[in-house]
């Protein structure tokens, strides 16, 4: 092999090494910037981003929602037909929906490595704990997973028990009260000490999505329930529900710019990487995406 080939060869070997790196690297500058923003995103809609340093980095993402605003409407991830995973983004898309977040645990689940993870968008998977869309109950109440339930007027109320009402339009469940009647909630679920990525919806005299991100040393780190609980508990809230987090945490939205990841998902260890999951909490504005699209609507 002459001089010149052994060079080429050499620079080739040495870029295929590098590529996963350059790759990653890319990945960790599409991440939000470290600083506070607040922004109405849409009439009765606020975004505001903290990027907050003690007790560690950790970036909070929080929308209030005015149920109460013209316009505003819930859609959670119809289940009618079976459950096929999605990604909070293809959510979004696919219904014309304004916010969505990430909403029930569910199963099977794997992440192995990048390329060996289950589900992928499009595979069946089963949700855990009560789900409700358009008044269809396509998951049962689970005891001692709180649930969160909208009824036609787009009332809001989180019922511990784990069981809506008759009349329930739309609903999803979590498994962990993180706050009742304006009071931080001890949590004994084993992963409550550990900082991780979270998941939280809030109900008081507005409706808060909150996303923590996590297992991003540095950039953000997560928090504890008890810290997640003080966090909501300082916004006002009467009840807060702990939804699925981790590399599930996710929150889209949907404006004239297209569809942006607000926060930092963390899927297979891959930062901007959102993972398929079963269901999902979505908000538009505006034209409803039960008449445009056909969807269902079933009584309880």
């Amino acid at each position: 092999m002459t001089y010149t080939k052994k060079r080429w060869l050499v620079a080739l070997i040495f870029a295929i090494l590098i590529l996963p790196f350059l790759f990653y690297a890319y990945l960790y500058l599409l991440r939000p910037s470290r600083t506070d923003l607040k922004t109405t995103l849409f009439p009765g809609i606020i975004y505001q981003r903290e990027a907050r340093s003690t007790p560690r980095p950790y970036m909070l993402h929080i929308v209030t929602i005015d149920l109460n605003a013209p316009g505003i409407g819930v859609l959670v991830t119809p289940g009618n037909g079976g459950i096929r995973a999605k990604t909070t983004s293809e959510f979004l898309k696919k219904f014309k929906l304004q916010v969505a977040i990430n909403a029930n645990y569910f199963f099977p689940f794997r992440e192995e490595h990048p390329w060996d993870f289950y589900p992928h968008s499009g595979d069946k998977v089963n949700v855990l704990g009560q789900a409700i869309s358009q008044g269809f109950v396509y998951s049962p109440p689970r005891s001692g997973w709180p649930v969160l339930c909208f009824d036609t007027n787009n009332r809001a109320q989180i019922i511990e028990s784990g069981r809506c009402p008759d009349g329930t339009l739309q609903a999803v469940a979590g498994i962990d009260m993180l706050v009742n009647r304006g009071e931080a909630v001890k949590s004994d679920a084993s992963d409550a000490k550990k900082p991780y990525a979270r998941v939280a919806v809030a109900v008081g005299k507005k409706l808060w999505l909150i996303a923590v991100d996590g297992k991003q040393p540095h950039y953000s780190e997560g928090v504890t329930l008890a810290e997640l609980s003080e966090i909501i508990v300082k916004l006002g809230a009467d009840t807060a529900l702990n939804l699925d987090g981790g590399g599930s945490t996710t929150m889209v939205v949907r404006d004239r710019s297209g569809i942006r990841v607000l926060n930092s998902p963390i899927h297979t260890k891959l930062p901007m990487r959102e993972r398929p999951v079963a269901n999902h909490l979505g908000f538009y504005v505006g034209k409803n995406p039960r008449a445009s699209l056909n969807l269902p609507a079933r009584k309880i």
